[in-house]
């Protein structure tokens, strides 16, 4: 058993542990992975990746699929 500053000190350690715990909670790697899925709004109508942006489609559908036709929504892009 810890007795007097050894206790103390005992304590601040595992008060500093669970606020850092506390801290971290919300910055999980499942919350990182919802959070990039929600941004990846584009889908390509070929091969179904996703994508962020219309830019990011156009290039992806010009390099990977450039015998088929441009989708409409990417003509004015």
């Amino acid at each position: 058993m810890a007795r007097g500053h050894q206790k103390i000190q005992s304590q601040q350690k595992a008060q500093e542990k669970a606020a850092k715990m506390k801290k971290q909670q919300g910055h999980g790697l499942s919350d990182q992975m919802k959070a990039a899925q929600k941004a990846l709004v584009f889908s390509c109508a070929v091969c179904k990746s996703q994508m962020p942006d219309p830019k990011t489609y156009k290039q992806h559908f010009e390099n990977k699929h450039p015998k088929n036709d441009l989708p409409a929504e990417l003509k004015d892009v």
